[in-house]
This record gives C-alpha cells, sequence and structure tokens, in this order.
C-alpha cells in the first residue's frame, strides 16, 4: 500500500513561519516512523528530521535545529513540519515519508513517499 501523504506549503517570507501537514491513510500509522526531506532546486534532497512511531523522539539536521518541529498525532494519522524563522535557504519542496525500518535519516530507509510540497521563502 502505498502512504497517500497530503502537505500544504506555501509562500512565506523570511523570519515568518509555515506548518506542513503529513496525512496518511493506507497504513498502519502507527508503526511508522515519520521523516521530513527537502529537495532545494539543483541540489539532491536532504534529510530534514524525523519522528518516531510514538512521537516520543525527534531528530534535526543542523540548519533547522531550534526552528523546525516535527510533531505527529497517531489518532489522526497525521505528523507535522512547523517551521519557524524560515530561511531563503528553506526554500525547497518538502517531502514526508514513512519506514518500518529501524534507520530513519536517509531517502533509501524510506518505505513509502508522499507527494513533494513547495515551500518558497522570500528575502
Amino acid at each position: 500500500l502505498m502512504c497517500s501523504c497530503r502537505v500544504g506549503g506555501g509562500l512565506v517570507q523570511a523570519g515568518g513561519s509555515l506548518r506542513l501537514s503529513c496525512a496518511a491513510s493506507g497504513l498502519a500509522f502507527t508503526s511508522y516512523a515519520i521523516a521530513w526531506f527537502r529537495q532545494a532546486p539543483g541540489k539532491e534532497r536532504e534529510f530534514v528530521g524525523n519522528i518516531s512511531w510514538g512521537g516520543d523522539r525527534a531528530g534535526y539536521t543542523d540548519s533547522v535545529k531550534g526552528r523546525f518541529t516535527i510533531s505527529r498525532d497517531n489518532v489522526k494519522n497525521m505528523v507535522y513540519l512547523q517551521m519557524n524563522k524560515l530561511k531563503p535557504e528553506d526554500t525547497a519542496v518538502y517531502y514526508c515519508a514513512a519506514t518500518l525500518g529501524s534507520s530513519w535519516y536517509h531517502d533509501y530507509d524510506m518505505d513509502h513517499w508522499g507527494k513533494g510540497t513547495l515551500v518558497t521563502v522570500s528575502s
């Protein structure tokens, strides 16, 4: 089964905030760790952060620590990426992904992918 994750992106000014949501269906959601990735224009896709099955553990890449927060609602089958103090270098297509595996940091670790959404941060 494929994860039909829907994510809402948009345009925001530098210093602003945006929340992305990933709605999962067709999965045993609480069994999956969820990760967020992004791909900036002309660059390779990179890891942003992840959250454990129960939501008690989360990790982030250094460039977003202290600014981004991942959370999940296992009742609603939703995962959120709260992005604060956005910078122009955060401009990218953002993806959520789900994995049953023990590693949650690499795109090759992921079992299911949502469609990406573009986040544009203007200076």
